[in-house]
């Protein structure tokens, strides 16, 4: 039987691990081309490996999504080796520790800490949004997904700037979702909570306990749990969902 993505091109930020990387490996079992974007090439030559052990097709993109040129080129790239994009997963993102920042409260940021994690987080998705959308508009419509966070939802101690930025992506989802409708163009949202990623294992190992402890399933969840929501998501079943965050977490934004 086909896929719920077959015959579609995706585009995937930050597809060299985690979510990204399920995902992109989901998207290719549903029957989908897939560009894999990362800043660290080799992590997205280590998926497009993947995926053609696989049997799929991808190709690897490299690039910071914090900068507009690298942004272009990405959506070019992936135009040229498969002449369409349907669909794309923004989920380039980086964490506090990765800033220097990791344990700090909001007083305690450092100025460029915020901003780096500002323009990943919340600029990069813009920046994406615009080339995906911009290219939707001339081709009939397309679908993509964000990568909010629970933290797009709630505050939580010790990161600021990412909360402020995952706020922002779900604002944005909502925004775009709203302006282009009536263009074929959905846009849609998923809100991690805490996933077995390396993204996670600072905040696991600083506060472990009192994470799995407000999560009602009581365990961390795993990326292929994400990806099969995004994948959904992108898929033609998903006809009249826009706008929408999803929650996959454990139960932690019940508690």
């Amino acid at each position: 039987m086909p896929g719920i993505l077959d015959g579609k091109v995706a585009l995937v930020t930050g597809g060299g691990g985690g979510i990204g990387r399920a995902t992109a490996l989901a998207m290719i079992r549903e029957g989908a081309r897939v560009a894999v974007a990362d800043f660290n090439a080799a992590a997205a030559r280590d998926t497009v490996a993947q995926i053609n052990a696989a049997g799929g097709q991808g190709i690897t993109l490299t690039g910071d999504v914090s900068r507009e040129e690298d942004v272009r080129v990405m959506v070019l790239d992936t135009l040229s080796a498969f002449g369409q994009l349907d669909c794309a997963f923004n989920n380039a993102g980086i964490a506090g520790y990765q800033v220097d920042a990791s344990g700090k409260k909001t007083a305690d940021w450092p100025e460029e800490a915020f901003d780096r994690m500002i323009a990943v987080n919340l600029k990069g998705v813009w920046l994406c949004l615009r080339a995906e959308i911009k290219h939707m508009l001339l081709h009939g419509g397309g679908a993509i997904v964000n990568t909010g966070s629970i933290a797009g939802l709630v505050g939580l101690p010790t990161s600021s700037a990412y909360v402020a930025a995952k706020h922002g992506v779900l604002g944005l989802t909502k925004t775009a979702a709203i302006e282009y409708a009536g263009s074929k163009i959905r846009v849609n949202a998923v809100c991690p909570g805490y996933i077995e990623t390396q993204m996670t294992e600072d905040a696991m190992q600083r506060r472990g306990e009192a994470i799995l402890g407000h999560t009602p399933l009581q365990r961390m969840g795993q990326p292929g749990e994400i990806a099969e929501l995004v994948v959904w998501l992108l898929s033609d079943r998903a006809s009249y969902v826009t706008g929408a965050a999803y929650n996959v977490d454990g139960g932690w934004m019940a508690v």
